[in-house]
């Protein structure tokens, strides 16, 4: 299978891990160029992975470039993929798709009217994790599903001292970090139909307490939601909860469990690939015997940081002719949910979510992707 020549957009600290597995782990990218904002960060990067720096004008000019994967602050994610797509290349971004629903709304129409592939992070839940628990779920491992909670917690004062990119529009806590967890229920559970939510933003100015920003010690404006709280009910009937704090604690912690009549599976950090996945039985023999939960084994080996199997899983979308994992109507519907959340929160009232997407099927094609002993 002939590999996708790939562009890398944005060039900050994200950027690394994705350069090393984009160029070191999976097979099916063949990275060529890179571009930044500033011409220096695309010639650093360019240098230390043996590619191209250019700028994004000559990245969409060049016949060879068949896919560009942008890694920019949201706010930036509309422009830059609307003038990808509208140069006729496929384009994989970072979350989220845009920062609203009518810009991302206006991309799905001209990636379709370009017959292009357009593509989304959150990408984790192609992971070990997520996928094993995608396989209890249709092993009937806890029966039928009556509920699921997600609690996260992070701490953004500490988070946007010193990622500036956080400040943004999109780069608040339902934004930037929810739409990992949002993205692994839809993958397990599928779409979302009702959002009812309380939104708050806890401090608007808030003091930099990030040691090695130059604006250590001074204050900054943060205008995003700090903290995101709702009932969301699924379109299969299903009703859970979606706890998201990011006034808590410096290393995030994020709990997810799905409920069913015969135990409860039990998920962690939805931004992590791998991650233990434990049922605990609703069985009165095995609680008898002291046997309280069991340890499921992984399905594949993408437990460490994968990032880039997005973009390489739709590399081999794009050469096998067929969808996408991380689509664009789920990236999509994941955007129409954060937005339904803030409208909620807003009007104090129950907002119906408008999109839908396709429910993604078990992702066992890692192994045509992942250069074998690199997973």
């Amino acid at each position: 299978m002939v590999p996708v020549k790939t562009a890398v957009v944005g060039c900050g600290g994200i950027s690394d891990i994705y350069f090393q597995n984009m160029i070191g782990k999976y097979k099916n990218l063949d990275v060529i160029s890179c571009c930044a904002k500033h011409l220096e960060s695309a010639e650093r990067q360019g240098k230390k992975y043996g590619i191209n720096a250019q700028t994004y004008e000559e990245i969409l000019q060049d016949p060879e470039i068949e896919m560009v994967v942008i890694l920019t602050p949201a706010d930036t994610h509309y422009e830059l993929i609307k003038q990808g797509l509208s140069a006729g290349k496929h384009v994989f971004t970072e979350k989220p798709l845009a920062v609203d629903t009518m810009q991302g709304l206006e991309l799905l129409k001209l990636a379709d009217q370009k017959k292009c592939y357009l593509g989304a992070a959150p990408e984790t839940f192609l992971g070990s994790a997520v996928q094993t628990a995608y396989k209890a779920l249709e092993d009937g491992a806890i029966g039928k599903i009556t509920s699921f909670h997600v609690v996260a917690n992070r701490n953004l004062t500490m988070l946007a001292s010193a990622v500036r990119s956080l400040r943004v529009p999109g780069g608040g806590i339902g934004y930037d970090y929810g739409v990992y967890y949002l993205t692994a229920l839809i993958d397990l559970l599928g779409p979302a139909k009702e959002v009812f939510a309380s939104v708050k933003n806890l401090s608007r100015v808030r003091k930099n307490v990030y040691p090695k920003s130059p604006e250590y010690g001074q204050d900054f404006i943060y205008d995003n939601e700090s903290q995101v709280y709702a009932v969301l009910t699924l379109e299969n009937g299903v009703t859970g909860t979606f706890a998201l704090n990011g006034d808590s604690v410096i290393m995030d912690q994020g709990y997810f469990t799905i409920h069913g009549t015969k135990g409860i599976l039990k998920l962690g950090d939805a931004n992590l690939f791998g991650g233990e996945i434990s049922v605990i039985p609703n069985d009165v023999e095995a609680f008898t015997k002291g046997s309280t939960s069991m340890v499921l084994k992984p399905v594949s080996p993408l437990m460490e940081n994968c990032r880039g199997i997005g973009p390489a899983e739709m590399a081999l979308a794009i050469r096998k002719g067929k969808p996408n994992y991380a689509s664009k109507e789920m990236a999509y519907h994941v955007l129409d949910i954060v937005e339904c959340m803030m409208e909620s929160g807003k009007t104090k009232t129950i907002q119906t979510v408008k999109s839908t997407c396709r429910r993604p099927a078990f992702f066992n094609d890692w192994d045509q992707i992942v250069i074998e002993g690199k997973a």
